[in-house]
């Protein structure tokens, strides 16, 4: 019977824990960047995951910070799918200041996996 309660006891609180970190962004990506968590996220088409679109946010909190989290969720993307980091970038890290992609908060880069 204690076990029986210790246990649920224990399952209980690790729920807990899972929903605050769902709350504030930090289940996605544990990583600090630039002293800052980031929300960011890899999506691709199921038939083309070589494609995708990395973004990072918010951006306000440190622009560099946002490249390195982007850049970041793209190379675990291609190593998820690709076992390798390499990417062709259309709009990555390397890209000027002035020329990336960023709305409402939100730094988008869009690359491709290299299949070796």
């Amino acid at each position: 019977m204690i076990r029986v309660v210790l246990l649920s006891a224990l399952a209980l609180s690790a729920a807990g824990c899972s929903s605050i970190n769902d709350r504030f962004g930090f289940g996605q990506n544990p990583e600090v960047f630039d002293g800052q968590r980031y929300r960011t996220a890899a999506k691709s088409e199921r038939g083309n995951r070589a494609s995708f679109v990395a973004t990072a946010r918010p951006v306000s909190a440190s622009l560099d910070g946002a490249i390195e989290a982007a850049r970041y969720e793209s190379i675990q993307h291609c190593i998820r799918y690709f076992g390798t980091s390499d990417i062709d970038w259309a709009s990555g890290p390397d890209t000027p200041r002035e020329a990336l992609q960023i709305e409402d908060d939100t730094l988008t880069f869009v690359g491709t996996c290299l299949d070796i």
